[in-house]
């Protein structure tokens, strides 16, 4: 497909502008110490109440409250801790998955009410079945790992999985036509399993560490251009995971119509809390248990790639 001069130039523009925006950003406020005092009709909205009004945001939660908002370096692990499920897709996309393993996912996932069960598109029927009436959507992978197929084919395959039962998708992007400054074909990757998607949600795999900034930048434009619901960082088994940097720079660019999922490397309670400390709303991992009982990272531990 012949790339478009004026669309090229519009791309230019957008990253030059993001880019502009991004860096006149500051760090944010330092952490307060003192406990919050600030009575009603006072609140500043800081962003630090579940560390210094602990029991206050006890009994939000005990009254019905599934999301607490909060600035997760402030964040109590006794208090919410539970709460992260509601941001975690629990994943399992390896080849060899037996229908017991994915029995297995989906009645953890029914437990700790995670956000969905994200698999693979064969194994999207089995687990809608066991998944029925617990709440759990079932999100499925699309042009996945690689995402070095024809926006047709990606097509036809999403609307095969939200026959099958997903509720979510997750697309992985044609890496090459980016590469290759091929935005028209890179736009019509996106925008053709959108639309095929629906109504189900897409999330589109810009495999972060593969890119350069400004690479990152034209992704996430052209994935907000196509109505996507999130950008994701990351396949799990590209040469690396998700980073803080990478979700704050995407966030960045796609604003508040689009949320940002952070996957690959997500392991523990704080990697999950400096993620979404970052700007995401949405966690893709396989260690989903060892997150929502509070596991911590291990000083001097290596996150490497392969996998959830």
């Amino acid at each position: 497909m012949a790339q478009d001069p004026q669309f090229e130039t519009l791309v230019a523009a957008i990253t030059a502008r993001v880019r502009e925006e991004l860096g006149g950003k500051s760090n944010g406020p330092a952490t307060p110490t003192k406990p919050c005092s600030a009575g009603k009709g006072q609140c500043t909205g800081c962003g630090w109440s579940v560390s210094r009004r602990p029991h206050d945001t006890r009994k939000l939660i005990d009254m019905g409250a599934s999301r607490v908002a909060a600035n997760s370096n402030g964040l109590d692990a006794k208090l919410v801790r539970a709460d992260l499920a509601g941001y975690i897709d629990h994943t399992l996309l390896k080849a060899r998955v037996s229908r017991e393993e994915l029995k297995k996912l989906c009645s953890e996932a029914a437990q700790y009410k995670f956000a969905s069960v994200c698999v693979n598109a064969a194994n999207v029927a089995f687990c809608a079945r066991e998944l029925r009436g617990s709440g759990v959507p079932v999100c499925a992978v699309v042009g996945f790992p690689l995402g070095a197929t024809t926006p047709n084919a990606k097509a036809f395959e999403t609307r095969e999985a939200v026959r099958a039962g997903a509720s979510e998708i997750d697309m992985v992007i044609n890496i090459g036509a980016l590469k290759s400054r091929d935005y028209a074909l890179l736009q019509e990757d996106i925008s053709k399993v959108v639309e095929a998607a629906k109504p189900a949600i897409v999330k589109v795999i810009i495999e972060t560490a593969e890119l350069t900034h400004d690479e990152k930048v034209i992704a996430c434009a052209l994935s907000k251009i196509a109505n996507a619901a999130f950008v994701k960082t990351s396949t799990g088994f590209g040469p690396g995971g998700a980073t803080a940097e990478d979700v704050a720079l995407m966030k960045g660019v796609v604003g508040e119509e689009l949320q940002v999922k952070a996957s690959g490397g997500v392991r523990t309670a704080d990697d999950v809390d400096a993620m979404i400390k970052a700007g995401a709303t949405r966690i893709g991992a396989s260690a989903s248990i060892a997150i929502v009982q509070g596991a911590k990272s291990k000083r001097g531990a290596k996150r490497g790639a392969g996998g959830y």
